[in-house]
């Protein structure tokens, strides 16, 4: 699959145009999990917490930048790109795909790190949430240690946000995912987005 990369629509006040309320950016930048694959854009989570912010009332506009296959040093090349406009919070969602590849956790740490830092070189008071991800232990108890640890020293090194872990509810469980056992159903969706909402809101409710 090629990128994703939807606006999805909300407004604070239905009903008045954007110029009257103007909306708060939330760009989720992630892999198939936020893609949404083998599902309708409508059912990925990136539209799930748009409708939840929108129910809320709250002034934001979630921007599903999920690309099928991505890594972190793909994220790394598309940073600039998907902050060309600015926004107030970044959802971190990329690492799954580093973790079947087996790519050092090291090279993965550094790309993360890496895409807050330039984040904040754009929109200096960006709000940074990092989603943490697990690999199986069949990856070699070793490497899914460290692979786990990565997530939280990126949180304590840039000082922001975490998801401990994305998939919490979801992962490795067969009824929550399609057959190939690594995208989630509609109903795992929707268990990523009560997870991501449980983090993503006090950053909301931040001025």
């Amino acid at each position: 699959m090629g990128v994703f990369f939807v606006i999805l629509p909300g407004s604070s006040q239905p009903g008045k145009p954007d110029s009257e309320n103007p909306l708060r950016r939330i760009v989720i930048l992630g892999d198939s999990i936020t893609a949404g694959y083998g599902l309708d854009p409508s059912e990925a989570y990136p539209a799930l917490l748009q409708k939840r912010i929108t129910e809320h009332r709250l002034p934001y506009k979630v921007i599903n930048a999920g690309v099928s296959g991505d890594t972190t040093s793909g994220g790394v090349r598309r940073t600039d790109w998907v902050l060309k406009q600015e926004a107030d919070v970044l959802v971190l969602a990329l690492g799954g795909n580093d973790g079947l590849r087996g790519i050092s956790p090291a090279v993965t740490q550094s790309n993360l790190l890496t895409i807050i830092e330039r984040a904040r070189i754009r929109t200096p008071e960006i709000r940074v949430l990092v989603a943490g991800m697990q690999m199986p232990p069949s990856m070699g108890e070793d490497y899914a240690r460290s692979y786990r640890e990565i997530f939280p020293e990126v949180a304590k090194q840039a000082r922001v946000s975490l998801i401990p872990f994305l998939l919490e509810g979801v992962g490795a469980l067969p009824e929550m995912n399609q057959p190939d056992l690594i995208h989630p159903t509609a109903e795992g969706q929707r268990r990523i987005a009560d997870t991501v909402w449980k983090s993503l809101e006090p950053l909301l409710a931040r001025k």
